[in-house]
């Protein structure tokens, strides 16, 4: 097991929630941080809460903008000479049904979900094998694993990263790259109120299950710690990650057990 400590870590997803959340665990470990979303005020907001600002950067970033995506890698590696771990955390949700949802609602998960952190990853590739080390961290989701209704787009988005970053692991494990898969399961952020709706509007208001979620404090601290096993994939969460294995050997089970679930 490896620590985090003073490792150069680039963070999406960093304005709130989990990715807030470690930028202000991960600053007490001294470690440099990147930090990165659309918004460059609410990230100032965030480095400047932290343990140790004066070592952390704020780089705005939109993951849909893949043309930008190799300029991007190349402005966060200047910040301190080199990126130890990229955790790719930038993401949307939602929440509607299928024969409801405008197919730009799909377009527009797909691109933010799966495409740009493809498209970041893909840009920074080339720095971690000549460094002979790097790690991807990716925030999945247990809807990465299985399914529930009002989430098919975004349950897509997750499943497709999974293959995407298995192939990762398996062709660039002899360059010394890693790859840990995050799947959490309710966690208390704002991830259903920023949901997107069947028109693309987002919902505006949380759920039962996400405000009864574990809280990110205690999240990030597991994740931290499967980041430092070097585990290929964690599930965090409550009851909900025993789908997970429900899945696994019985799947009609779970099939019925999700439907009678409030999942919406």
């Amino acid at each position: 097991m490896y620590k985090l400590n003073d490792m150069i870590i680039w963070i999406t997803g960093a304005s709130s929630g989990i990715g807030e959340e470690l930028a202000y665990q991960l600053s007490k470990r001294n470690c440099k941080l990147i930090l990165s979303a659309r918004r460059k005020e609410v990230l100032e907001k965030v480095r400047n809460q932290c343990a140790n600002p004066d070592t952390i950067k704020v780089l705005p970033l939109d993951v849909t903008e893949f043309e930008k995506a190799t300029s991007t890698v190349e402005h966060a590696i200047q910040q301190f000479g080199k990126v130890d771990i990229l955790i790719n955390n930038a993401g949307v949700s939602q929440r509607s049904l299928i024969a409801d949802t405008d197919f730009q609602v799909y377009k527009k998960i797909m691109e933010i979900d799966y495409l740009g952190t493809v498209a970041l990853s893909k840009a920074i590739l080339p720095h971690f094998i000549a460094n002979g080390l790097g790690h991807y961290v990716v925030v999945s989701s247990l809807m990465g694993k299985f399914s529930s209704p009002y989430r098919s787009g975004y349950c897509g988005a997750k499943h497709a990263l999974h293959g995407f970053f298995d192939s990762m692991r398996m062709e660039h494990e002899k360059d010394g790259v890693e790859v840990t898969m995050v799947c959490p399961g309710f966690v208390n952020t704002n991830i259903a109120k920023s949901s997107l709706t069947a028109n693309g509007s987002a919902q505006g208001s949380n759920d039962n299950a996400t405000q009864n979620g574990l809280p990110t404090v205690i999240f990030c601290k597991k994740m931290i710690k499967a980041i430092e096993q070097k585990k290929y994939e964690v599930y965090i969460g409550g009851k909900e990650v025993k789908g997970i294995y429900v899945k696994r050997f019985f799947p009609k089970l779970l099939h019925k057990l999700v439907l009678k679930s409030k999942v919406r």
